[in-house]
């Protein structure tokens, strides 16, 4: 009856309701699209910053929660991964979120070998050479025993990359190696400038993977080759039980007992539970523009292998 009385009041009323309305919608787009952080829901600005507290925490002691969460398996998966890449002499590749260095260092490894591998068998072509032009080959070599290769880790966090290049000098690594502050969703990098692009156990942990697919593709050169190394989903049933068991009541604690903390590999358990199947991975991949998109299982899908090509 008021109301009816006072059509002003109606009126004021319904405008309060409309501005609360819009006030509440203009702080939900200054927040952000929401997403998710293992199993919270939360925005993207949000979720960028736990992410970067998380690999912030673990960065000393991943290599060996790497070695202890995956029984040593981590290493057999990114040595397949390089000899599905095959490197010659001469290749530029771009690691992202490769902070800690295992895979650039395995390319440098690798590249060196076929280095080896072919100055030997030059050397066999020419039986009639003399022991100086024997010698100065392999002085040749020494000095250019990458052939040109070149291997840029790219990673958003400062504490990875400290490990990484921490562990490059332990280990004698500089030639052919550089090592760049940079987010895989908008990579400091020009157009097509890599013949290879590999992201290990990173892509999961990338807010936004449709644009971080479409840097990949950018910065590739025609031709170039895109290889992606993640943890993904479990074709056998039972496995898949058993997989979940040790994941959710072993790695936890692991991560406390190893490193003193649990929430950080909660998060990633949850992490590749919340990522997606090998199909719509492969999907995304070809929406970016990639073509002979494939895919390897490893260990009935624990991990899978990820390639296409930009042609």
């Amino acid at each position: 009856a008021a109301a009816g009385l006072c059509p002003c009041r109606v009126l004021l009323s319904r405008r309060g309701g409309a501005l609360r309305v819009l006030r509440g919608s203009m702080q939900g787009l200054a927040a952000g699209p929401e997403t998710h952080f293992g199993f919270q829901t939360v925005t993207e600005a949000e979720r960028r910053e736990k992410i970067y507290q998380v690999f912030e925490s673990v960065a000393k002691k991943y290599d060996i929660m790497n070695d202890s969460m995956t029984l040593g398996i981590h290493r057999v998966w990114k040595d397949i991964l390089m000899h599905k890449m095959n490197p010659s002499p001469g290749t530029l590749l771009l690691d992202v979120a490769g902070g800690t260095g295992d895979i650039a260092f395995r390319f440098l490894n690798y590249v060196r070998s076929v280095r080896e591998r072919q100055l030997q068998l030059k050397l066999r072509r020419h039986q009639n050479l003399s022991w100086q032009e024997i010698s100065e080959s392999y002085q040749e070599d020494k000095f250019n025993s990458l052939g040109d290769s070149q291997v840029v880790v790219c990673d958003i966090n400062k504490e990875m990359l400290k490990v990484g290049k921490q562990k490059a000098q332990h280990l004698g690594y500089s030639e052919g190696l550089s090592w760049v502050l940079g987010n895989a969703e908008e990579l400091p990098f020009d157009d097509d400038k890599f013949d290879v692009y590999t992201i290990a156990f990173g892509i999961r942990n990338v807010t936004r993977i449709d644009l971080a697919l479409q840097e990949a593709y950018r910065v590739l050169k025609p031709g170039g080759r895109f290889l992606c190394l993640e943890f993904s989903h479990v074709s056998n049933p039972l496995l898949s039980r058993l997989y979940d068991l040790y994941s959710f009541q072993v790695i936890p604690v692991l991560g406390e007992v190893i490193a003193g903390d649990w929430k950080s590999y909660q998060y990633l358990v949850e992490s590749i539970r919340r990522f997606p199947p090998q199909e719509e991975l492969k999907a995304m991949i070809e929406d970016a523009g990639f073509f002979k998109v494939d895919y390897q299982n490893l260990n009935s899908g624990i991990v899978a292998i990820h390639s296409g090509f930009k042609l």
